[in-house]
């Protein structure tokens, strides 16, 4: 996606709504800040606000990410084109985040094993030693809970019974069994339990 084009485009289709930045960005919620900064390229409206923003300027998703007016002929090829590139995008996203998740758990599992090893060889006094298991403790709960947090947020689990592709909540990813990413679940779909596998997108 073009943002130069797209912020261009933003920019013109309000002033023919006769509107200030200042009044579309209060419309959204938001600062003229975020509205000046789409308008230069810097930054591309979030997706939470995108339809909204759309209904104000009056044209369609396509027409936003596209930077232009559409004609009925090329809607559906480029509604293909920008779902694909969503798809993408959220992938992307999904795939850092399980990334972020992978480095923060190797990173508190070692802490806690390097802080109970020192506990363990350390000429120290018996409070020094509770003081490093404690704090390895406690590194290790709360990088595990923020892994659990960011696997549950990052894409979909599929169930291979169904193939229904959801989100569960975050109690099942917390109590589930599980073989790396992979959790044993109930569909919320066909109700059968299995080993549901993590996907990216839809």
């Amino acid at each position: 996606m073009d943002q130069e084009k797209i912020g261009r485009f933003i920019a013109t289709c309000r002033k023919e709504q006769r509107l200030t930045q200042a009044v579309l960005a209060e419309k959204l919620g938001i600062t003229d800040r975020a509205v000046s900064k789409w308008e230069t390229g810097r930054s591309l409206p979030d997706a939470s606000i995108m339809l909204e923003l759309c209904n104000l300027l009056k044209i369609n998703i396509n027409e936003l990410f596209t930077g232009e007016r559409l004609g009925m002929d090329q809607y559906k090829e480029m509604a293909e084109q920008h779902l694909m590139e969503m798809r993408r995008q959220e992938e992307r996203t999904n795939k850092k985040l399980l990334s972020l998740e992978t480095v923060i758990g190797y990173i508190c599992s070692i802490s806690f094993l390097l802080m109970i090893f020192a506990a363990s060889f350390a000429v120290a006094s018996t409070w020094w030693r509770v003081a490093l298991i404690v704090a390895g403790s406690i590194i290790f709960i709360v990088g595990i809970a923020y892994c659990l947090k960011l696997e549950h947020d990052a894409g979909y689990y599929e169930c291979p019974e169904c193939g229904a592709i959801y989100i569960p909540s975050m109690k099942s990813v917390i109590f589930a069994p599980h073989i790396w990413r992979n959790r044993k679940m109930t569909c919320p779909h066909c109700g059968k339990r299995a080993y549901h596998k993590k996907v990216l997108t839809k």
